[in-house]
């Protein structure tokens, strides 16, 4: 899986300067062990440093490979004896504070200053391009590809074959598979709204994924799709989204989808394949959504939805059951 492939990694750290720099007692007092990388417990392996703030997330915790975890003293039981424990009591704050030292780069999204007028490019014979359109660095542009009015692609973007973007675009830290369509006046790959409240200035996460567009997909217009803060956003293949769509970081949705207009994903909530969901309906974070699941219009999921499920209401129950409670 990619993980974080247009963000530099300023490491590897010693655990004890890893620590001290988050302002972190090494209690333990830690071997000098070198630390390659910050990950979510899935991805983690020997070598990395990883974060375990929920018992939602218990089974992940159970299999991490991670060397170390940041956690709390009743959360510490659920991680494996092979993986050492970093008590702390917000897990969340110096997660970020340990993210930022790796990936000082990602904590800001200013306008990318790289980028220059597609005609003074190399795509400029290969791409079919209308007015106004600006190229940043590290992108690569398959074949038979356009790229409308006033759109920019800013740096660290990939885009294969035989993709439409519309006019008043802006993509950057993204990668577009094939045979792909994103309408105007979209927003994809910017920073997600990641920050912990203080009363004298909030703390943002770093936000160190990216967004994946799989094949055969479209984007409606002025849709946003913010990328990854630890793992990857990812819209699967052939999976439409209408007009004035929100998916936060880290959403994973599956195959052949299809999403009405004005709805809204909360970050990390992961769906199956087989989607319906009606317009302006809600799914809060951190949620599983099933295969071949259906959601009406205006609905508010706040809970996990298993499979071949027709829900409907707020909060979201079983259609039959809403139809019945309604007459």
């Amino acid at each position: 899986m990619i993980i974080n492939p247009f963000f530099k990694n300023k490491g590897p750290y010693k655990i004890d300067k890893l620590l001290k720099l988050s302002g972190i007692d090494n209690k333990e007092n830690y071997l000098k062990s070198n630390i390659t990388d910050i990950r979510d417990l899935s991805t983690a392996t020997k070598d990395n440093i990883t974060f375990f703030h929920s018992k939602k997330y218990e089974k992940l915790a159970l299999k991490t490979k991670a060397s170390f975890c940041i956690t709390t003293e009743n959360l510490k039981a659920f991680l494996p004896n092979s993986c050492n424990k970093i008590i702390v009591d917000n897990v969340l704050v110096v997660t970020a504070k340990i993210t930022e030292i790796f990936y000082p780069d990602s904590v800001t999204d200013d306008f990318d200053f790289t980028v220059k007028e597609i005609s003074k490019t190399l795509f400029k014979k290969k791409v079919n391009f209308g007015k106004n359109v600006l190229i940043g660095k590290n992108v690569k542009i398959g074949k038979n590809c356009s790229i409308g009015h006033n759109s920019i692609i800013e740096k660290n973007v990939v885009i294969g074959n035989n993709c439409s973007i519309g006019s008043n675009t802006i993509i950057r830290n993204t990668i577009i598979k094939n045979n792909i369509n994103i309408l105007d006046g979209c927003v994809i790959g910017k920073k997600g709204f990641g920050f912990f409240p203080n009363k004298e200035k909030n703390y943002r996460y770093p936000q160190i994924g990216i967004v994946i567009i799989n094949d055969n997909s479209e984007i409606g217009c002025g849709s946003t799709i913010d990328r990854g803060s630890m793992s990857n956003t990812i819209i699967g293949k052939n999976t439409f989204l209408d007009n004035q769509i929100h998916i936060a970081h880290n959403v994973k949705i599956g195959d052949n989808c299809i999403i009405a207009g004005q709805v809204g994903f909360a970050g990390s909530s992961t769906l199956g394949n087989d989607i319906m969901i009606g317009g302006q309906a809600g799914i809060s974070g951190h949620l599983k959504i099933g295969n071949n699941v259906q959601i009406a219009g205006g609905s508010g999921v706040i809970k996990d939805i298993a499979d071949n499920t027709k829900v409907m209401g707020y909060p979201a129950k079983d259609l039959k059951n809403f139809i019945r409670e309604n007459k």
